[in-house]
């Protein structure tokens, strides 16, 4: 049997791949973390409680232990991997680094990525935090032979979250809420740009399909849906699941990107959602012919729906975004009236 551990592994894409490894025969999975949140993967999960960041504790914990593949999925700066490096090297045959589609070059040249197109992103430091993370991962294996796989996921989510445009801290829900109250919800742009959306147990597919896969060292994939929707597809898909009617409120990211600063709007509206994209998966294909989308975004949007009927205490409310959204709504009425009593005069 083949031994995997995750750093990280209750969050929303690396659950979704522990839980499809759970019920395998072929895999045992351990996870290194701090047991902040448990959740229950069954018997053929075991547990490394520790802080990554204590190295040596870390390594103390796995002086006798070897695996076939490390997934770290809680890397975000070049510090990390080059920690992870110093504790992996020879206690691994494949390390998969999850990466972000977001570090691809923004403003995009082409809409069409493939894992060949630049990585640049002057309008993010999560995204360019991702860069420098591969950049020391590809120094590594030209030079010492560290078994890379770069993962690239994009927008993806679960069933404990339905994904919108920009939310506020504490999650989607406010914006949920506000399309039940027949309030205005915030589309960035005029809503016509393509996003793709991919549903965490068929990213986990792709995933799992490169673990172990020794056509997958040395490479970076991207690992995304195949379903390209605009974002007024997606604010209405939601809002037909909770059959309610969409009231959208179209405004420039720009400008959401100049007020919205307390949300980082800048880094995740123009370093990422208000810039089409659409995924080329053939490479990841290759390699995981079952690859796919197997879960369309309505029927997503249902699944987490229902979750979240069953869990209300994920549906947080975020009066604070909230009001945010009713100040950018009333300023863009404002504008509306101001230039049309000037055009009168």
């Amino acid at each position: 049997m083949r031994k995997a551990l995750f750093i990280g592994g209750t969050g929303t894409i690396s659950a979704a791949v522990v839980r499809r490894l759970a019920t395998s025969k072929e895999w045992e999975v351990w996870l290194l973390n701090r047991g902040n949140r448990m959740l229950d993967f069954g018997e053929n999960v075991h547990y490394i409680h520790a802080d990554i960041n204590g190295e040596e504790t870390v390594r103390e914990k796995m002086k006798d232990l070897s695996f076939d593949c490390v997934c770290e999925f809680i890397g975000y700066r070049k510090e990390q991997v080059e920690r992870d490096i110093r504790l992996f090297s020879n206690k691994t045959k494949q390390y998969l680094f999850t990466s972000s589609a977001s570090a691809y070059h923004k403003p995009a040249p082409s809409p069409y990525i493939t894992e060949e197109t630049t990585l640049a992103n002057p309008y993010w430091q999560y995204s360019r935090g991702k860069i420098a993370c591969e950049e020391t991962l590809w120094k590594a294996y030209r030079e010492q032979g560290f078994p890379i796989t770069i993962i690239r996921p994009s927008h993806t989510y679960d069933e404990r979250h339905i994904p919108v445009a920009i939310h506020g801290a504490k999650g989607s829900w406010q914006v949920v809420k506000r399309m039940l109250l027949g309030k205005p919800v915030l589309i960035p742009g005029d809503g016509t740009s393509l996003w793709t959306l991919t549903f965490a147990t068929d990213f986990a597919i792709g995933y799992t399909g490169l673990m172990g896969n020794s056509h997958a060292i040395g490479e970076a994939f991207q690992i995304t849906g195949d379903e390209s929707l605009t974002w007024n597809q997606i604010y209405e898909t939601i809002a037909d699941a909770y059959h309610v009617s969409l009231h959208p409120c179209h405004v420039s990211s720009d400008f959401l990107a100049e007020v919205g600063t307390k949300y980082d709007l800048r880094g995740t509206l123009l370093g990422d959602k208000a810039t089409t994209v659409i995924f080329d998966n053939t490479k990841l294909k290759r390699l995981v012919p079952e690859m796919g989308t197997h879960v369309r975004f309505d029927e997503g949007v249902r699944i987490a729906r229902d979750y979240l009927r069953d869990h209300p205490e994920l549906c947080q409310e975020d009066p604070e975004f909230d009001a945010f959204c009713d100040a950018v709504v009333e300023a863009k009425q404002q504008a509306i009236k101001s230039v049309k009593l000037q055009l009168q005069k």
